[in-house]
């Protein structure tokens, strides 16, 4: 008998999610159907899962076996007490992609200051022929966490001859970067970078992990780029931290309330750069494939990919 599984996701995007998905599956010798509504919850063996879902209360599910999030970020569901089986995370190569596409963009926007001439097109010839501008090797980026989105990040700036240097809660080594961990690697990692990346999960240790002690520690001109979560940074110590001139920018993609409120101070600082969580979409052809290979491993009892340890949230 196929093995069922729920698609629990945003039913806007299902018909293209579920083709891809039958097509992934099928090419792994898998036995399995894919449905969209949960008439037999007790059915179900697999949920693919997404927080747009209609599914949030797991326990009608007695046979579950597993579920695997659509999105990287997993902090909707991981505390959520009726999932008692695995849950893995989306890690995808187009995530990837896009993500390292979104980060190098705008660091190099910054970092070659093209808004100034993009937003000037008047006729003016602006030149400032006092200085040469920074070169790349002259400028360090700092990227808050070296999960497999963080290191591909660095590594891609790295080749653009970026310093580069990386924090992550737990020590880790990448060849041509300064790596630190702890509190206090932190702290000595934020005084010397021009570019501060934040790609870290949202868990409870990492809610405002930029706050105002931590941001009066950071170099005078340094900025901000979020494209991991919103949950990442106070708010108003950045703010702060944007008026009295210690930092020169933040771009931001992500927020603790999502859409951003048209009043929030945000949209119209002019230190601020806000896209609405653009950074890097999940992808149905190269996703499924990610699925449809732990659907193949736990069919044959094998360790699954992308675990999420749900005592450390991620």
């Amino acid at each position: 008998m196929a093995s069922k599984i729920l698609y629990n996701g945003d039913r806007n995007v299902a018909g293209k999610w579920i083709p891809e998905l039958n097509r992934a599956i099928a090419a792994k010798g898998v036995d399995a159907e894919i449905v969209t509504t949960s008439t037999e919850p007790e059915a179900i063996k697999y949920i693919v899962h997404s927080p747009r879902g209609d599914v949030s209360d797991f326990s009608p599910f007695t046979g579950l076996v597993a579920v695997f999030g659509l999105w990287a970020g997993v902090e909707e569901i991981v505390g959520n007490p009726t999932l008692k089986v695995p849950l893995s995370k989306m890690v995808d190569s187009s995530l990837t992609e896009g993500m390292v596409e979104y980060v190098v963009a705008h660091v190099l926007r910054i970092h070659l200051g093209t808004d100034f001439h993009v937003l000037n097109q008047d006729g003016v010839w602006r030149r400032d022929q006092t200085l040469p501008p920074f070169l790349a090797r002259q400028r360090t980026v700092l990227i808050l966490g070296l999960g497999a989105l963080g290191t591909a990040c660095l590594k891609a700036l790295s080749i653009l001859n970026f310093q580069v240097s990386g924090w992550s809660r737990t020590p880790k080594t990448i060849d041509g970067a300064s790596t630190y961990s702890g509190a206090d690697g932190l702290d000595r990692a934020l005084a010397r970078a021009d570019f501060v990346v934040l790609l870290l999960p949202s868990t409870a240790d990492t809610r405002n992990v930029l706050d105002s002690r931590r941001f009066a520690l950071m170099k005078k001109g340094a900025s901000i780029i979020n494209p991991g979560r919103g949950t990442l940074i106070e708010d108003a110590a950045l703010l702060d931290s944007l008026d009295n001139g210690r930092l020169a920018s933040a771009t931001l993609d992500v927020f603790w309330e999502e859409p951003l409120p048209p009043s929030h101070r945000y949209w119209s600082h002019p230190k601020v750069t806000v896209t609405p969580h653009i950074a890097s979409e999940t992808r149905p052809e190269t996703a499924s494939l990610s699925i449809a290979e732990n659907v193949r491993r736990a069919e044959s009892g094998e360790e699954l990919l992308h675990l999420v340890d749900r005592i450390r949230g991620y």
